[in-house]
């Protein structure tokens, strides 16, 4: 079996890398998903604001025939990296060898929120958010089908999604590990950190089998004590010893990680903190390594309103999977640190809740942006990623 992933580190159990995700359908107005203080030009920050979503309607359900080629003129002067602009060595250190590339897309692309790329054989598994948990399918990364939906409707164990939309599924990750393919998926509503992150799995992709759920992982606020974090957008990631970890979180007090057994079921009463913002509105933790550090990659600002979206992607490093994560600067991302990876341009807006597929010697990043060329709808996006001389991740994009 060929197993390649978004997010991870290259020597795991498993042949391939980790699974990663990207944002979800925010809210006109609102910050981000599921906050609860202001962010500069928002009246909340959290995605789940009050009021309708702006260009974006039933999140991750499988778009139009659209393609999606290199960002347009105007764009490519917005971009700024780890290593500064792409092909350029300003503040970095080094200059890569070759100038990264966006792929041009086409077919299902559009309406595609928080997307992760899974390769078993010769296909890969595109999953994001929408009904049931979106699903589709390409034999080269650039064309894409629709392939219907994980679950038919939400498993019956799950209180948390709004009443309005309830069968609506968050962030999806897919992970191969002890044998098999784990999914962890989130289950809220905006504007709550009352939130679940269910976990199923599957043999192979490939199989008519049904998912298998297994219930929740983790849950915030469902019982207890109030707990000041979100557990939505779960990123199962195996560091180079082996071990299993599960980081998450949305606004509130930032992105926090468990530890998971070998089933993948969270174990033990440890809970780390990884990253925080000034003004909370920080999420979408994804977990790579790459030549001796792990690298944090998040999502910060206002995703979910299309063409106004201000979401960027930002990372830290270190040689400790639980932290602590500088960024380029030295600066701790606990204390609201981070290097731009990439932010909006003319066109393509708002990026964010990436992932890093290791496709064979090459390294891609998997994100959603908002097309103000077409009332601002979430769409898919793979850009080419470099590593500058002195380790830190350079993106083509928006």
């Amino acid at each position: 079996m060929t197993v390649a992933f978004a997010c991870g580190s290259s020597d795991v159990d498993e042949p391939g890398a980790n699974g990663g995700g990207a944002g979800r359908a925010g809210s006109a107005g609102s910050a981000g998903r599921a906050g609860a203080a202001s962010v500069a030009g928002a009246a909340n920050a959290g995605r789940g604001g009050a009021g309708g979503s702006a260009g974006f309607t039933t999140a991750g359900e499988a778009g139009t025939d659209v393609a999606a080629g290199a960002p347009s003129a105007g764009a490519g002067g917005e971009l700024e990296s780890a290593a500064g602009a792409a092909g350029s060595d300003a503040g970095a250190g080094g200059v890569e060898s070759s100038e990264p590339q966006v792929l041009e897309l086409k077919g299902a692309i559009t309406n595609v929120h928080d997307p992760m790329i899974v390769k078993d054989g010769d296909t890969y598994y595109l999953f994001s958010t929408g009904q049931g948990v979106q699903l589709r399918t390409s034999s080269d990364l650039k064309s894409w089908q629709a392939a219907g939906q994980v679950f038919d409707s939400k498993p019956a164990w799950i209180t948390t999604t709004g009443s309005s939309d309830p069968n609506h599924l968050w962030a999806p990750e897919v992970r191969y590990f002890g044998g098999t393919f784990h999914l962890y998926y989130s289950a809220s509503k905006f504007g709550s950190n009352q939130s679940c992150i269910g976990h199923a799995t599957k043999a192979a992709l490939a199989s008519t089998e049904d998912w298998v759920d297994l219930g929740a992982a983790f849950c915030s606020n469902t019982s207890g004590p109030a707990q000041d974090f979100n557990a939505i957008d779960a990123s199962p990631f195996q560091d180079q010893e082996g071990k299993l970890w599960l980081p998450f979180g949305s606004f509130w007090s930032g992105l926090k990680m468990l530890r998971l057994d070998e089933d993948g079921k969270t174990s033990g009463p440890d809970l780390f903190s990884l990253a925080t913002r000034p003004n909370t509105a920080v999420e979408a933790p994804h977990l790579f390594f790459h030549d001796g550090f792990y690298f944090l990659f998040e999502s910060v600002d206002s995703c979910c309103q299309g063409s106004q979206s201000s979401y960027k992607i930002m990372v830290g490093r270190s040689t400790d999977v639980t932290g602590p994560y500088l960024d380029q600067s030295g600066a701790l991302l606990s204390a609201g640190g981070g290097t731009l990876v990439l932010k909006g341009g003319s066109r393509w807006r708002g990026p964010g809740h990436n992932a890093i597929l290791q496709d064979g010697a090459r390294y891609l990043n998997i994100y959603h942006s908002y097309d103000a060329d077409h009332a601002g709808v979430p769409t898919l996006r793979i850009s080419e990623l470099t590593w500058s001389d002195d380790n830190w991740p350079i993106s083509a994009g928006p």
